[in-house]
């Protein structure tokens, strides 16, 4: 079940990167889309594998999507819909994957 938010996130990632490029013709987003998108669909894999290091990696992902998100939710000062999406949801993200990495490695 650990694996079902890294699945809609990298589809999420890929999609709004993609549409980012296509709209503005930004090479940071596609970038940054795919390949964070391509690093979630991975500890995905390795989470619904059942192998080692899938939260972990879905836990460094969420928090480089949160960290990202903050210096551009504080430029545009809250008003575009993007950053505070990114915001949202590497937030929530980092909060459900930390939960998960102490669940696997403490049990608690």
């Amino acid at each position: 079940m650990a694996e079902h938010p890294s699945f809609t996130l990298a589809g999420l990632l890929a999609v709004g990167g993609t549409a980012g490029f296509i709209r503005t013709r930004s090479l940071p987003s596609i970038i940054a889309g795919l390949g964070l998108g391509a690093s979630y669909a991975y500890s995905g894999y390795l989470l619904k594998s059942n192998k080692d290091y899938g939260a972990e990696l879905a836990l460094g992902n969420s928090v480089l999507l949160l960290g990202s998100a903050v210096p551009r939710v504080i430029k545009t000062k809250a008003r575009a819909p993007v950053p505070l999406g990114l915001l949202v949801a590497g937030a929530l993200a980092t909060f459900y994957y930390q939960k998960k990495f102490r669940e696997f490695r403490f049990g608690v």
